[in-house]
């Protein structure tokens, strides 16, 4: 029995207690082994349109050249701004090949959030999608970028992208006007690539070297740039591929299958699906608009078969609210991976209900490329926790004063393993305020470790309201609520009042629009005590959410 490790005890038979990140030297040398092993599979299907681990290889070395050609070099830091497109992929992997560091930036981004991570990151080159370039023509003479692409929906479509990018620029309207000098298209940096391919000269990659700056989504205030190093991706790759394993012995899978919904600017997606996938020699059937709910469903009704499948709560929730849901043939569905935010009780029983499957709640940050805890996909049920450390990492639980606390006893997640960031970018001062005296990070989320070692999240610290003196978790309101059969969607914030200092506030969308002020109160009667229960109540027809689907608490307690 390991006492000082007790998640270790509760691995599954065969899950190494650590993994070897060092069996590749950067992430170029993984690619090269899958590409040379599954050259003739398909890699990447967005909207039908499939290549093959062969095309990936010969495009992304096209884009690498494109980089080299235009003078960018190995450190060099190139953005890519695009939902889940196949441009992203080669651009994504063209970068890392080129040397250069990769910096993800959300789409959805104002022109004062573009510019500042643009700035703050130090950016060369920039590879947008022409439905936001926009809002970078705002911000262009505010930034140094120097060389610029822009590319549309169905550039590498053929025939069906032109007819794609018509409906999207003339009906659906979401293409707002712009104008920029001096940018190319994706498929004329493919082809400039292409042409001085012969010149491209080999750049040298080590396993401290900088893959992505990966910036955190400013809920502590300013964005920061995640420093992830090659070696921190492989490592985390390492770990989920150990995890995964016990899960998929024995079952004869010719190729495994994922339904990338998240996008891969963020780093779930990102590290599970398209990274890990290329390793695992995977097909990442790209969705570029998950919100779109209705053609969601219809692409996995016309799927042969799908294995792995991420998702956060609000996603999955919404997908079975959809009326033909249950026409979706879930029989090949191996594990379904919860992330990004909290996994509802009532959503996880119903999705396992319908699918047959349960959710596989796991944990995981920006600074920690990403995964650090998950359930094993062997679970028969839904567990209410973020499942174990994985293998390698150390979690502590510690109070303020950064003592470890006793297990069921709640405290602050503490992380260290190989997978954790070298730091933030350019940000001395709050690396070291991020990490505690023994090297742990600190995640400002709130949890309690059982004697087996499986990690509970309470809630984060910074949303902890405090009510006459007593903390109150918004997660546990909003588990309770959301097992109303009334209530759609709910979120709870601490808002003033007066001495008491703080109360809470729940934002209802409803499910049945009868429901009414009064029950929402006397149903929290019957399930909360007194201070926990909320004392003010507000209906709404849809909830602010990030463009991962994580509902965004701080936007409702600033307005």
């Amino acid at each position: 029995m390991n006492q000082d490790k007790p998640w270790l005890n509760s691995y599954p038979d065969g899950v190494p207690h650590q993994v070897d990140g060092a069996q590749f030297e950067s992430l170029n040398d993984l690619f090269a082994q899958s590409f040379a092993q599954y050259g003739s599979r398909f890699a990447f299907d967005c909207m039908g349109k499939k290549i093959t681990y062969k095309e990936l290889d010969e495009l992304s070395w096209q884009f690498a050249a494109y980089l080299q050609s235009q003078g960018l070099k190995k450190g060099d830091r190139i953005a890519l701004m695009m939902p889940n497109l196949l441009q992203y992929p080669i651009a994504l992997l063209g970068s890392l090949r080129a040397g250069c560091v990769v910096v993800n930036v959300n789409p959805m981004y104002t022109a004062r959030e573009l510019a500042y991570q643009l700035n703050d990151s130090g950016a060369d080159a920039l590879v947008i999608l022409e439905n936001f370039a926009h809002v970078f023509q705002g911000i262009q003479d505010q930034v140094s970028i120097k060389h610029v692409l822009v590319t549309n929906v169905g550039e590498l479509m053929g025939l069906k992208g032109h007819l794609i990018n018509w409906i999207i620029r003339n009906v659906k309207k979401a293409v707002p006007s712009w104008s920029l000098n001096g940018v190319s298209s994706f498929q004329e940096a493919l082809q400039k690539g292409k042409n001085t391919r012969s010149l491209f000269v080999p750049v040298s990659m080590k396993s401290d070297d900088i893959a992505f700056l990966q910036y955190t989504g400013g809920t502590t205030g300013v964005a920061k740039g995640a420093v992830l190093l090659h070696r921190n991706i492989l490592a985390n790759i390492a770990q989920i591929d150990a995890w995964l394993e016990p899960g998929i012995r024995g079952l004869r899978i010719e190729q495994m299958v994922f339904v990338c919904a998240l996008p891969m600017y963020h780093i779930f997606a990102l590290t599970a699906c398209c990274l890990f996938g290329i390793k695992a020699g995977g097909l990442n059937i790209l969705v570029t608009n998950p919100r779109d709910i209705a053609g969601f469903v219809k692409l996995l009704k016309g799927l042969k078969e799908f294995h792995v499948f991420p998702a956060v709560n609000t996603l999955f929730n919404a997908l079975m609210n959809h009326p033909k849901f249950s026409s979706i043939d879930f029989s090949s569905l191996l594990v379904s991976i919860g992330g990004g935010m909290a996994v509802q009780k009532s959503v996880a029983d119903r999705w396992q209900q319908l699918t047959g499957k349960p959710i596989a709640e796991g944990y995981g940050l920006s600074e920690t490329s990403p995964v650090v805890c998950c359930n094993t996909p062997l679970i028969d049920g839904f567990t209410g926790t973020i499942g174990l450390p994985l293998p390698g990492t150390d979690v502590l639980i510690l109070d303020n004063e950064e003592r470890s606390v006793a297990l069921g006893e709640p405290g602050e997640i503490c992380i260290k393993g190989p997978q954790l960031m070298s730091g933030y970018w350019n940000r001395d001062a709050e690396t070291k305020q991020s990490m505690t005296a023994q090297g742990f990070f600190k995640t400002g989320d709130i949890a309690y470790m059982t004697t087996d070692g499986y990690v509970k999240i309470i809630d984060r610290k910074k949303d902890t309201i405090v009510v006459s003196g007593f903390n109150v978790y918004p997660n546990e309101i909003e588990e309770v609520l959301t097992m109303m059969p009334e209530v759609l969607e709910c979120a709870a914030v601490g808002v003033k009042d007066g001495p008491a200092g703080e109360a809470v506030k729940v934002f209802i969308v409803k499910k049945d629009i009868g429901l009414t002020e009064s029950q929402v109160l006397e149903y929290c009667k019957t399930q909360l005590t007194n201070y926990k229960r909320p004392k003010f109540v507000e209906f709404r027809t849809e909830l602010p959410k990030s463009t991962v689907g994580k509902i965004l608490r701080r936007e409702l307690r600033d307005n």
